[in-house]
């Protein structure tokens, strides 16, 4: 099986950069459901990412021939018992601004010190093949949260997390090193080695 052209669940212009930049040693085509004129309302009810990345994924495979992939990640906070979590894309509804959900973040955390304010992005991407069959993987990154937004290059809760490794929050990294070290770039690089294994295979 070739992989020529790729499908990904989500309306996010951002995302679908990151992913064809991650993509592109892969040869195939990566378009949003809107650029592949699927319309569909999907419901996350799932209690983890993997279940609702291959929610997001099955809907769209619906909907054409090609391969499908989706994503569902969040932010997980050690100290405020790992929320948002799964409801990260939700917490305080899904049309709040991020500078308002990261503000509210950092105001829960107020006068917690560094060590106590561990954290982790995770990311689960799944993919549905024209066959029916289907994949599923994870990846995170570790950092903790910082004390104000720092940062243009990102979006989300980007500009809030903060990697010991870099002295930046992933907002300040550039492309090429988010991609190197984000959770959704391992997330797609696993998912990219299993696509290549599937290349030359009747899948």
């Amino acid at each position: 099986m070739k992989v020529d052209k790729i499908v990904f669940a989500t309306g996010n212009k951002d995302k679908v950069k990151e992913i064809q930049m991650i993509l592109a040693d892969l040869g195939a085509e990566v378009v949003s459901m809107k650029e592949a004129g699927i319309s569909v309302d999907i419901e996350e009810n799932g209690t983890t990412y993997e279940e609702n990345a291959l929610i997001k994924a099955r809907a769209v495979a619906a909907h054409t021939d090609a391969i499908v992939m989706a994503d569902d990640s969040g932010l997980e906070i050690d100290y405020l018992n790992k929320e948002p979590g799964v409801m990260s894309a939700r917490y305080m509804g899904e049309d709040t601004s991020y500078r308002i959900k990261n503000a509210n973040l950092m105001g829960r955390l107020e006068g917690v010190e560094d060590e106590k304010r561990t954290a982790r992005f995770v990311c689960a991407i799944a993919a549905v093949l024209p066959s029916g069959k289907e994949f599923c993987v994870r990846g995170t990154i570790e950092g903790r949260i910082g004390y104000e937004e720092k940062g243009e290059n990102g979006f989300g809760y980007d500009p809030i997390f903060y990697v010991p490794e870099f002295g930046k929050t992933t907002a300040e990294l550039s492309e090429e090193e988010k991609n190197q070290v984000s959770h959704r770039g391992k997330a797609l690089e696993k998912m990219k080695e299993i696509l290549k294994d599937y290349e030359d295979t009747d899948c």
